[in-house]
């Protein structure tokens, strides 16, 4: 039996709306933004149905990529890098936990109301649920992580330094762009569903641009853009 076609009731053709997606999720820009963008190609559509269309098809567009990913990150090898984000929701402070890998790959986010050993627990069972577990765990000096990881048999994994964390601190940048350009978040289910949505987007565009030749950046953005447009038609 075939899969039904997820785009079988609009009549907008699916280059557009992958287009309008990617251009919301993947870069900065506004909803209006993005509808300015689309207006300067010749595409008349407002920018609150460029809101549905990346409610509707930016979770799934993200499944799939995770989908085709997950099984080949796999790997016990990994030196993990933790930390978590303070959001401002509704004058509240909320924290975002983030989970990157030694390569800047975007491995798992969860949104919770406090930052204690419980909801590091929590994070910490979904990241290895996910991903499996990992030969070094680096994290801040948040006590949090190490009675999260004494709870999990695994606080000889924990390493902690100066510095030692840039890497996910850096991470943290493109979505922070992102928060300012949407007017901040107003709900945590909104955050945690624009993250998780973000960071598929983020690894699947990510090439690493620093470390390989203009030649293999240019192949390597080609296959993602060519593999970005055939989400949704499996």
């Amino acid at each position: 039996m075939s899969k039904p076609n997820p785009f079988r009731y609009f009549k907008t053709s699916t280059e557009i709306i992958r287009l309008a997606v990617m251009l919301y999720v993947r870069f900065p820009l506004s909803l209006r933004n993005v509808e300015d963008l689309l207006h300067e190609r010749g595409i008349d559509v407002s920018h609150e149905t460029i809101r549905f269309w990346w409610q509707r098809f930016g979770p799934m567009f993200a499944a799939e990529i995770r989908k085709r990913r997950i099984e080949g990150m796999r790997s016990s090898r990994w030196r993990w890098h933790l930390d978590e984000m303070f959001v401002k929701i509704n004058g509240e402070t909320r924290y975002l936990w983030r989970a990157v890998d030694h390569e800047g790959e975007v491995l798992e986010s969860f949104v919770t109301r406090s930052r204690d050993r419980k909801a590091a627990l929590k994070f910490l069972r979904k990241a290895m649920r996910k991903h499996g577990p990992s030969e070094v765990i680096v994290t801040d000096r948040l006590r949090s992580y190490g009675a999260a990881l004494k709870k999990l048999g695994a606080e000889a994994l924990q390493e902690t330094g100066r510095w030692a964390n840039n890497r996910v601190e850096n991470s943290h940048q493109p979505l922070r762009r992102r928060e300012r350009a949407m007017l901040r978040f107003r709900r945590m289910r909104s955050l945690q569903k624009f993250a998780a949505v973000h960071a598929s987007v983020s690894n699947h565009f990510n090439q690493e641009r620093s470390l390989s030749s203009r030649h293999i950046f240019k192949v390597n953005r080609t296959a993602a853009l060519e593999e970005w447009r055939q989400l949704g038609t499996a």
